[in-house]
């Protein structure tokens, strides 16, 4: 019998599919929980067409970046690359493509806020993260506006994943102490479930130095002052009508540089450090029928995302972006296999920025009104078909008052054949509105005419191949996104990257190893691109590779394992001051859970095992004389513990 999506992209989920064959209750009584069979089960719409790009974040690995950062939850897949050192700087890339142009919900809440260009729109703690998703290249219809070039989707914890079933009260404690910035970690989470209801409550804390690079110097700015929040309250009845609203907060409050993704500040211009005062909030109310079939099932969310960066030191500056978001769906299942998701959905986008110094005041707000609908086929056991249409009428509002009014329309197509029993083929096309966004509001000052802006369009294409042979699994895809008339304060430019993906899994009952490699190129109005020509739509990031091992030991309860992370090196156009140097980046760990105290799990970890000094491919900045980029941490020892009760 075929399996759809044999394979797929699974080999970039972080997981394989050999462990079921050879052992995968054991694998998962031992921690060992890398199937991506285990997490894509949540995802109804795992085997969907438009899923086929589709990367899936292992709980394993979620488990192991929960006390570390964006850049630990992606660090096996190759394609999505996470520049910056630390938490309010790290900017994501997937297949090249800056995350701002992509769809982004936590809990089905919109995110994007558009915040300070040398600080992340999308800063988010891993320790409150259930499932991670991203959907490169080609998004679906009820993907939402904005999804130019794919979408990514961010889960948070439910009280189900901490509770088990028939048990009303539980949690974990998790402590961690790396040794480079002697940074100290704890979070708490409880849970409950009574009658229906669900709660949960989480809170987090880190604490520490400025840590030194490879080279020994003292990375000033990167000292770690943050605390997260996440509450949760649900009602399931018996039925399956549930109701959820989701809440959450991350605040980082520390002196960091002038400019904080810079080593330091620019050359001949430095101020010095100064105070950065963050904040970043979450809210959603989603209702939906878990129990739901035929040609009723309905799904609600209302959302609103917010991004504060004050800078009260050194021209006191304040910047604040937020977004509402709401989406009404129904989905229509006509049989067992084939449905059409249809519905409408809204977006409310706002920036400001003031100054007390200059007596700045202003504000670019955007509205957009979509309707769209998505139809996901099976016509037989060898072809699987995604294909849907939106429509988007926006308003745009700059800061001296100017309005513009446009619309537009975007198609979307994916299909996956199966050649044989474990090959398959699979491609996907797009043509996005994405209208005009709000700019960063630290630019808002260049903001005098918006006659020259026009809506922004992108075109996408994909085209892969998934290929199982027993215990091996092998793929690959070619990949382009165009976007026209991106937006750069006041004016347009034409921004492209493309590039491939390979990737190979090999699983045996008691490990596993995994390759993946992603190469692209980033150009604007057709020439070759550095880091500032393209910022905020891509990155040069050339050809990066993340190997994997893990491996059971024999000693119940222990499992070893390591990555390798690899740049190579980059020629940079003209436009650079030089070419990007290449890296290679060894991690080992060592994870035990007691026999006796399997509540029980500790993890020693060493990052960067031979000290390498670097700055990761997406940092901004290594191509420039000017910059000093912000180099990664040295070797770094930490210890976590947790306790589940």
């Amino acid at each position: 019998m075929i399996r759809r999506h044999s394979g797929r992209t699974r080999l970039y989920s972080t997981t394989i599919l050999a462990v079921t064959m050879t052992g995968g209750l054991h694998a998962q009584e031992a921690g060992f929980s890398l199937d991506p069979i285990i997490v894509e089960a949540r995802d109804e719409l795992s085997d969907a067409a438009d899923r086929a790009t589709s990367m899936y974040v292992s709980d394993a690995e979620l488990e192991r970046a929960r006390t570390g950062d964006l850049r630990d939850v992606f660090s096996g897949i190759a394609s999505v690359s996470v520049g910056g050192g630390i938490p309010l700087t790290q900017k994501i890339y997937v297949n090249g493509v800056d995350m701002l142009n992509l769809g982004v919900t936590i809990d089905g809440a919109a995110q994007n806020n558009r915040a300070f260009h040398h600080v992340s729109a999308n800063a988010i703690d891993p320790g409150l993260l259930r499932q991670v998703r991203a959907d490169a290249t080609v998004s679906p219809a009820d993907a939402g506006p904005y999804a130019l070039a794919g979408s990514v989707v961010f889960e948070t914890v439910d009280a189900s994943d901490i509770l088990a079933p028939g048990d009303r009260f539980g949690g974990d404690l998790r402590l961690s102490y790396a040794d480079n910035g002697e940074t100290f970690q704890r979070a708490l989470t409880l849970a409950g479930q009574e009658g229906g209801f669900e709660w949960l409550g989480y809170v987090k804390r880190a604490t520490g130095d400025d840590y030194e690079s490879g080279a020994g110097d003292t990375m000033t700015g990167t000292s770690a002052n943050l605390e997260s929040y996440l509450g949760k309250l649900a009602y399931e009845s018996a039925g399956g009508h549930r109701i959820e609203l989701s809440g959450q907060s991350l605040t980082d409050n520390e002196i960091r540089q002038y400019r904080p993704n810079f080593g330091d500040s620019l050359a001949g211009f430095n101020p010095g450090p100064t105070l950065y005062e963050t904040e970043r909030q979450s809210y959603s109310l989603s209702y939906g029928n878990t129990l739901a079939e035929g040609m009723w099932d309905p799904e609600f969310t209302l959302g609103y995302s917010r991004s504060d960066i004050d800078r009260p030191l050194i021209e006191a500056s304040y910047g604040t972006s937020e977004t509402w978001s709401a989406s009404l769906s129904n989905t229509f299942h006509l049989n067992g296999s084939d449905t059409v998701t249809a519905g409408i959905d809204w977006q409310e986008r706002r920036g400001n920025y003031t100054s007390p110094a200059s007596g700045d005041d202003d504000t670019e707000k955007s509205r957009i009104f979509g309707l769209f609908a998505q139809a996901r086929l099976v016509p037989d056991d060898r072809w699987t078909l995604s294909f849907g249409a939106r429509f988007d009428r926006q308003e745009f509002t700059g800061v001296t008052g100017t309005t513009i009014e446009t619309e537009g329309a975007s198609l979307n197509g994916s299909a996956s054949y199966a050649v044989t029993d474990g090959f398959v083929l699979r491609g996907g096309l797009s043509t996005v509105f994405g209208g005009i966004d709000i700019e960063d509001n630290y630019t808002f000052f260049r903001m005098t005419d918006y006659s020259g802006l026009e809506s922004s369009r992108a075109n996408n294409a994909t085209l892969g191949f998934d290929w199982e042979i027993g215990a091996l699994t092998l793929g690959g895809e070619l990949f382009v996104t165009e976007i026209g008339n991106a937006r750069s304060s006041a004016e347009n430019f034409d921004f492209e990257s493309r590039g491939f993906n390979l990737g190979a899994t090999y699983g045996w009952a008691t490990g596993f190893a995994r390759a993946t490699l992603s190469h692209s190129d980033v150009e604007v109005d057709g020439e070759a691109a550095a880091g500032y020509e393209a910022l905020d739509f891509g990155a040069p990031l050339g050809t990066v590779i993340a190997l994997e091992v893990e491996q059971q030991t024999g000693i119940e309860g222990l499992e070893i394992g390591g990555g390798l992370d690899i740049a190579f090196d980059y020629d940079m156009p003209d436009s650079a001051d030089r070419d990007l140097e290449g890296y290679e980046v060894v991690n080992v760990f060592a994870e035990y859970v007691p026999p006796r105290f399997e509540a029980v799990t500790l993890r020693l970890e060493v990052e960067n095992l031979f000290d390498a000094s670097y700055a990761d491919r997406a940092t901004y900045g290594g191509e420039y004389d000017t910059v000093v980029t912000m180099k990664e941490p040295g070797r770094t020892v930490s210890l976590t513990a947790v306790t589940r009760f």
